[in-house]
């Protein structure tokens, strides 16, 4: 295989003029929504975009541009599996519920109008986003979808932008910004546990392979002199151990904030029948005033005789 010369220099910088339109253009949309619908909707009596909100957009763009553009994009690319994993969990498991923590509830709701809307809240069923994008997951980690991407720009591109979109529908469930289609949350720690076996097979297979599963990363040159084959095992564990610990302190998280706030509301509750049994001053004269002023005793009559 004859490398070039950009793939024989690791810091070389190159453009991706393709990523940076597609920062512009979300950065665009959420002025757009930010300058010209927001002011519509407020004035009907919905509430603003917070800051919260605000943050975890900017926080989505710069994760979308970290993870897609120079050097992860290249080094994923052109020298390591491992990294082009790294930025797999990245588009997948930490970009998408920060954009969907960004969006307001009335925003999602004039997404989801339509018949395109109601696809997408069909996709967005826990079962059938789940088994679909875990399908997808798959279905490009298989060599042939691999090596295509690899050695074609635009399919990998596409690709990217097929595994952003299931992502979106598969965290929809857990932290989208419709509240009817959120589950409960013990349900989530179920649906986010199913997220955490799935995976296994693609990565078992990664990690137990003894030879090259890629042909397009099965070059001369070896960056930091990690094997081809030392690669795809790291990229194997990098699947299900780094995706499974992100979605287990999930879990751990929903769980615990589930289990405090059900202890919380066990505590109000308690406090309210306490205070309705305490017998107060108060509850005394008033239960005295009701019942007015007390009856006069018979007069006493002298003994006879």
């Amino acid at each position: 295989m004859i490398l070039s010369a950009v793939a024989q220099d690791p810091a070389r910088w190159q453009p991706h003029p393709e990523v940076w339109v597609l920062v512009a253009v979300v950065i665009g949309l959420g002025f757009y929504v930010a300058r010209t619908i927001q002011p519509i909707m407020v004035a009907s009596g919905h509430a603003p975009i917070s800051r919260r909100q605000k943050a975890f957009f900017w926080t989505g763009v710069f994760v979308l541009w970290a993870a897609s553009d120079w050097p992860v994009h290249d080094l994923g690319e052109q020298y390591l599996f491992s990294i082009h994993m790294v930025q797999h969990m990245v588009l997948s498991f930490i970009m998408p519920p920060l954009f969907l923590l960004a969006t307001p509830t009335w925003l999602a709701r004039l997404m989801l109008q339509g018949r395109f809307g109601r696809t997408l809240m069909r996709l967005s069923k826990p079962v059938l986003a789940g088994f679909v994008f875990n399908l997808f997951v798959a279905a490009t980690h298989w060599s042939a979808v691999i090596n295509l991407a690899v050695t074609n720009g635009p399919v990998h591109y596409l690709l990217h932008l097929a595994l952003v979109f299931l992502a979106l529908m598969m965290w929809m469930p857990v932290c989208g910004p419709v509240p009817e289609l959120r589950m409960a949350p013990l349900a989530q720690c179920a649906y986010l546990f199913m997220m955490s076996v799935l995976p296994t097979i693609p990565a078992a297979w990664l990690t137990l392979a003894d030879k090259p599963v890629y042909s397009a990363y099965d070059r001369p040159y070896r960056l930091w002199h990690m094997g081809v084959v030392t690669d795809q095992q790291t990229a194997g564990l990098i699947m299900k151990l780094g995706g499974g610990a992100l979605l287990w302190t999930l879990i751990i998280v929903i769980f615990f904030k589930w289990s405090a706030a059900r202890e919380s509301d066990e505590k109000q509750a308690r406090r309210v029948v306490s205070e309705d049994e305490v017998l107060t001053w108060n509850a005394v004269t008033s239960e005295f005033e009701r019942l007015g002023p007390a009856p006069k005793e018979p007069a006493a009559h002298p003994p006879a005789g």
